[in-house]
């Protein structure tokens, strides 16, 4: 838990409700949505991370929920209706691969490999 210091007068209200809920509810039960809303407004004001830090919850989980809630300004940003990816050429890379176990050390330099040759060089190697 966060010292009062450290959480902001307008999250003191839901930080006293998450204790509550908590010390109410022993195991792993779900946090009710009603919360989970509430956070996820509290994120928008002050802040996903403090947010997550202070109330003591997964940072992924209020990060989506403070971007798809209504009126999100992250949530109006990330709606498109279309999205055209054009592929660009790509050149020919240089790799260089550097792997060691207890067989000894293994050096390799390629021009144009893949993900699925160098996998397939290291496999072989391994079972010498």
């Amino acid at each position: 838990m966060a010292t009062k210091a450290e959480v902001p007068a307008g999250m003191q209200r839901i930080c006293r409700r998450f204790e509550s809920w908590r010390r109410s509810h022993r195991g792993r039960l779900p946090i009710p949505e009603e919360l989970w809303a509430s956070a996820a407004a509290e994120a928008r004001e002050h802040g996903v991370f403090r947010t997550a830090k202070i109330l003591r919850l997964e940072y992924g989980k209020l990060k989506r929920m403070a971007e798809s809630a209504s009126g999100s300004p992250l949530a109006a940003e990330t709606q498109t209706a279309f999205l055209e990816l054009v592929p660009q050429p790509v050149g020919v890379s240089d790799c260089l691969i550097e792997v060691e176990g207890p067989g000894g050390k293994m050096r390799v330099q390629w021009k144009g490999a893949t993900a699925s040759d160098l996998a397939g060089l290291i496999r072989l190697w391994k079972s010498a």
